[in-house]
C-alpha cells in the first residue's frame, strides 16, 4: 500500500510543471551590460597588478576602473530601458484614448527612432479618427434632433433606448420619462409590431393621425436594436380622400342637377296650371301640397349639392397681410344666437387668405354655438355648475405657430373619429361639410385643426394651428 501511494505521489509530482524563474527585462539588461564589460575589467585588473606600483595605487586604479564600469553599465541600462518605458506609456495612453503622449527622440535611420516615429504616427492617426468620430456622432445627434419624423430605437427586450424631440412631441412626454420603458408602456407596441412600410395609428388611441412605419436593424456594442421611423401621411391620405370626394361630387352633382332642374320646373308648371283645372277642393289641396313638397325638396337638394361643391371647388388661398383681431371680431359679430366671448391674445398680423380664414372661423364658431345650445345638454347640469351656454374664441403665439382656439361647454364629441369625414353629421339639419371644409382651409395654409373633449369641464375645444411662415408678429 505504501509503495502504491508513493508511486501515485511521484506521478502527481511529475505532472505539475515547474514554473521557470526568469529575470525581469531590466535586470537582464543590467546583467548583460556588466557581463559584456567583465572580461575587459578582469584583464585590465590583472595588468594593473603586474605593474611595479604600490599596492595603494593598484587598489585605487582598480576601484576607479570598477566605478567607471558600473557607471557605464547604468548608462547603458538607462539608454535601453527609458525609451521602451516611454513607448509603453504612449501605447497605454492610446489604449486609454489619451492621445496627448508622444515618444521623444523620434528620428529617421535609427531603429528605436523609427519605432517612435511609427508610434507617434499611430497616435496622430487615432487622434484624427477620434475627432472625426466625435464630429460624426455630434452631426448624427443633431440630425436626429432636428428631423421632423419621430424616431425610436428599441433593444431586444422592447425597451426604448433612443427617442428624438419629434418622438417626444408625438407621445407628449419627455425623453427622461420615456427612456427605459417598454413599447407597451409608452403606446408604441403597434408601431414596433407593424410590418415595414405599413400604416398605423400612433399613439394607439389616436384615430386621426396615420403614420407610415419604417423599420431597420442596427447593433450597438454587439446588441441588436430595432430602429422605428414614423412618417406622417395623414395629410397625403386626406388629400387623396378629398380628390376622391371631388370626383364623386362632380359626377353626382352633374347627374342630380340634370334631374332636379326639370323636376323643379315641371312641378312649378303643374302648380300654375292647377288654377285652370276643375278639381274638387280636397283633390286640389292634395295636388298643391304634393307639388309644393316636390318643388321645395328639389330646391333643398339643389342647395345641398351646391354646399358640397365647395369641397371640390375650393380655390387656392390668396395670401394677404391682415391683422387677426378684426377677423375674429367680425366672426363674433355675425353670430347672433349666442354671445361669443373674445379672450384677446397678442396682436398678430397673419399672411393668409382673409376670406378663407374668416369662413373657417365662421364654421367653427357656428358648430360651437350649436353644441352649446344643444337640447341634449341637461339643464340640471348647467344649473349645478352655475354655467350658461357659452363660446369663447382665443389665440396665442408660441415658438412655432399661431394657435386659435374655439371653446364651448356643450356635450362634447361622441365620435371624434368621424368628425372630419365629409357628409357625416349628427345634426338633423347639418350638411357634414363644415369641419371638413375648415380643415381643408387650414391645411391649404400649412396649418392643422384638432378637436379635443375638455375632460372634467365638459364641452369641446377646436384648435387651429398656423405655422410662422404664414404669420408674423405685429
Amino acid at each position: 500500500m505504501a509503495s502504491s501511494h508513493q508511486a501515485s505521489d511521484k506521478k502527481e509530482t511529475q505532472k505539475v510543471p515547474r514554473k521557470r524563474v526568469r529575470l525581469l527585462y531590466e535586470n537582464r539588461v543590467s546583467l548583460y551590460s556588466l557581463i559584456v564589460a567583465l572580461p575587459g575589467i578582469v584583464v585590465s585588473g590583472v595588468l594593473i597588478w603586474l605593474q611595479h606600483w604600490s599596492t595603494e595605487s593598484k587598489l585605487t586604479l582598480c576601484l576607479v576602473e570598477w566605478f567607471v564600469w558600473w557607471v557605464l553599465a547604468l548608462a547603458l541600462h538607462e539608454q535601453t530601458i527609458r525609451p521602451l518605458q516611454t513607448l509603453a506609456n504612449v501605447v497605454a495612453g492610446l489604449r486609454e484614448e489619451d492621445y496627448s503622449f508622444r515618444a521623444r527622440e523620434a528620428t529617421i535611420d535609427d531603429a528605436l527612432g523609427e519605432l517612435s516615429l511609427e508610434v507617434n504616427a499611430l497616435a496622430d492617426l487615432l487622434a484624427e479618427r477620434r475627432i472625426r468620430a466625435i464630429e460624426a456622432t455630434a452631426l448624427l445627434r443633431r440630425v436626429v434632433e432636428e428631423i421632423d419624423a419621430p424616431l425610436f430605437a428599441f433593444d431586444p427586450e422592447r425597451v426604448l433606448r433612443l427617442v428624438n424631440p419629434a418622438g417626444e412631441k408625438l407621445l407628449q412626454q419627455s425623453a427622461a420619462r420615456l427612456l427605459g420603458r417598454t413599447a407597451e408602456d409608452i403606446g408604441m407596441a403597434d408601431g414596433l409590431n407593424a410590418a415595414n412600410e405599413s400604416l398605423v395609428a400612433v399613439p394607439a388611441n389616436s384615430s386621426s393621425a396615420r403614420w407610415l412605419v419604417r423599420q431597420s436593424n442596427f447593433r450597438e456594442k454587439g446588441v441588436p436594436h430595432t430602429l422605428v421611423v414614423l412618417s406622417d401621411v395623414s395629410r397625403a391620405l386626406r388629400e387623396e380622400e378629398r380628390s376622391a370626394w371631388r370626383k364623386l361630387i362632380r359626377v353626382l352633382g352633374h347627374e342630380l342637377n340634370n334631374s332636379l332642374t326639370p323636376i323643379k320646373s315641371i312641378a312649378g308648371s303643374l302648380s300654375s296650371r292647377l288654377a285652370d283645372t276643375e278639381l274638387d277642393p280636397e283633390h286640389r289641396r292634395d295636388f298643391e301640397r304634393g307639388l309644393a313638397i316636390i318643388e321645395a325638396r328639389s330646391a333643398s337638394l339643389n342647395r345641398f349639392l351646391q354646399a358640397y361643391r365647395q369641397l371640390a371647388q375650393m380655390p387656392p388661398p390668396a395670401i394677404k397681410k391682415v391683422p387677426l383681431l378684426p377677423i375674429v371680431e367680425r366672426v363674433a359679430f355675425l353670430e347672433t344666437r349666442l354671445p361669443v366671448t373674445i379672450s384677446r391674445g397678442p396682436d398678430v398680423t397673419l399672411m393668409v387668405d382673409p376670406d378663407q380664414i374668416e369662413q373657417m372661423l365662421i364654421n367653427l364658431v357656428r358648430n360651437a354655438v350649436e353644441a352649446a345650445l344643444e337640447p341634449s345638454v341637461s339643464s340640471d347640469v348647467l344649473h349645478q355648475s352655475g354655467d350658461e351656454p357659452r363660446v369663447t374664441l382665443n389665440w396665442l403665439v408660441d415658438d412655432s405657430s399661431v394657435v386659435l382656439t374655439v371653446d364651448d361647454n356643450g356635450p362634447g364629441l361622441s365620435n371624434p373619429a368621424n368628425a372630419f369625414v365629409p357628409f357625416y353629421t349628427t345634426k338633423p339639419s347639418g350638411s357634414g361639410i363644415g369641419l371638413a371644409l375648415s380643415r381643408q382651409i387650414a391645411e391649404m395654409h400649412g396649418g392643422s385643426i384638432e378637436l379635443f373633449n375638455l375632460n372634467g369641464k365638459g364641452g369641446c375645444q377646436v384648435r387651429v394651428r398656423l405655422p410662422h411662415n404664414f404669420a408674423e408678429s405685429a
